[in-house]
């Protein structure tokens, strides 16, 4: 777990710099669970299963 520790600390803090924005040390903890959650659930998404039939939803435009 201390490698993951480390990854996302440097990527919170090159995407910040990526992006010009500071990140206050008082919110760098909030950040990073925010991020272990969005990644949590992006696994699950990803190791959903789907049948090879498994078609996209149509998409309808007004």
């Amino acid at each position: 777990m201390k490698h993951q520790d480390e990854f996302l600390e440097a990527f919170i803090a090159a995407s910040a710099q990526a992006s010009g924005l500071p990140i206050d040390p008082a919110w760098r903890d909030g950040v990073n669970f925010h991020l272990r959650l969005l990644l949590e659930h992006a696994a699950r998404v990803d190791d959903f299963p789907l049948a090879d039939e498994s078609e996209p939803a149509p998409v309808f435009h007004a």
